[in-house]
This record gives C-alpha cells, structure tokens and sequence, in this order.
C-alpha cells in the first residue's frame, strides 16, 4: 500500500486528494477479479484511480458525496458551489439587485440587500415547517441559476425539468417544483401580475414585508402543503 501510495500522489496531488485516500482505492479495485485477470493490472488499477480522483474532486466542490458524482447523468450542467452574493449578473434578474455608484452609496450596499431578501425568502418557508438548512440550499440554489435564465417563467420550467437537482438538494421533486413556483412566480400566463404569478422573491423585492407574506393565508397553505416532511409542518 505504501508503494501504491507514492506511486500514485502525484496524480492525488494534482487533484487535491490525499495520497492514503488514492491508494485505499486503488486497493479496492486490485481486489476485483477482472482486475487482476486483466493483461495489464496496473493499467486497469491506474484508471479507476484517475476516476475516483476526478470524483472526490467534483465532490468536494459541489458539497455533495464522491458516489452521486460518479452518475455523470445527475450532475450534468452543474457549477461547483457558489454563494448567491458571489453571482456577477444577479442584476438581470431585476433592477433592484443593480449598484449605481452614486458617490455616496456603500459599494456592498447591493449586496446586503440581496442577502436580506434572501434570508427573508428563507424565513418564510422556515415559519411554515420547513427545513431550514435545506431552504437555505434550495433558495442559493435558485439564486445562482437565475442570471442564466432571460427571465424568471423560463428559470421555472428548466429547473423544474432537470431532476437531477432535487436529487442533489436531498428534496422531493413535488416540493422542489412546488417551491420554485412559490418562490419565482407561476409561470402561467393567466397567473401574470397575481401574487402567484409574481412569487415571493418578486414580492419581497416591490417592497412587500416578511409579515405581510406571513400573513397570506393562501400562500402560507401552499408552503405547508408542500412541505417535504408534514410530520412536523404546523
């Protein structure tokens, strides 16, 4: 193990992964008969280790485990981990979230706001049953895909589509879809102008309150319903 550990830590090295962790692979894979009947051992054994070292690498930057990034199917399309304050065109998303240096204003002014908004989209749910910690990914989640998006009916329907987020996000498909419609707005036409059609962040954001939003009972109905665990949904 040891010859296989140095055999290999330029290759962990390169990849930000320890040696030891490489070479416990490595031994895994030596432990398959295919491998060892296979006419280059060594070969076979060099090219798992590569996989698991891009893994382990892909893991560690989108804050998930090395096994669901070894399903390229499920991570296809995907950033590593980026804070919704880092996001350089979050302003197209909507005028307010625009800095105009006006000489006086604060330069992190536009920052604190988007974080304000954020944590109060996050707030809400949470008031309703939901689960904190994973509010708080789902809503950076949706923060940082936004500015791909030309506006926010079309940031619904392809984030809805791809199930590979949920997955990732550890959330039920129904209360993913569900949240991204409460948070961004429904994208039907006949929905357009409502408060169901504009969505809470919108909301928050033409200046509505968090207890304003608390105290509409129809939206509140629609966070609980959907709530991944209604064992503890008030």
């Amino acid at each position: 193990m040891r010859y296989t550990a140095i055999k290999y830590r330029p290759l962990a090295r390169r990849h930000g992964v320890d040696a030891w962790a490489v070479a416990s692979a490595a031994f895994e894979v030596m432990l398959a008969p295919s491998t060892r009947n296979a006419g280059n051992p060594w070969a076979v054994v060099t090219r798992a280790v590569q996989i698991t070292c891009h893994a382990e690498a892909r893991a560690a930057g989108m804050l998930t485990s090395a096994s669901k990034v070894r399903h390229t199917s499920r991570i296809v399309g995907f950033h590593d981990a980026v804070r919704f304050a880092e996001r350089e065109r979050l302003a197209d998303y909507h005028p307010a979230f625009t800095h105009h240096d006006d000489g006086d204003a604060d330069e992190n002014e536009y920052e604190t706001r988007v974080v304000t908004l954020l944590s109060a989209t996050v707030a809400l749910f949470e008031s309703a049953g939901w689960d904190a910690a994973m509010v708080v990914e789902c809503v950076e989640h949706v923060a940082y895909r936004l500015a791909d998006f030309s506006s926010r009916q079309r940031g619904v329907e392809v984030l809805r589509r791809d199930r590979a987020i949920p997955t990732l996000l550890g959330i039920p498909h129904r209360s993913w879809s569900a949240l991204l419609r409460i948070v961004l707005g429904h994208p039907d036409p006949k929905h357009a102008g409502t408060p169901i059609g504009d969505g809470v962040l919108l909301r928050l954001l033409n200046g509505e309150t968090l207890d304003a939003l608390r105290c509409d009972e129809v939206l509140m109905k629609m966070i609980r319903a959907v709530n991944p665990d209604q064992r503890t949904a008030p």
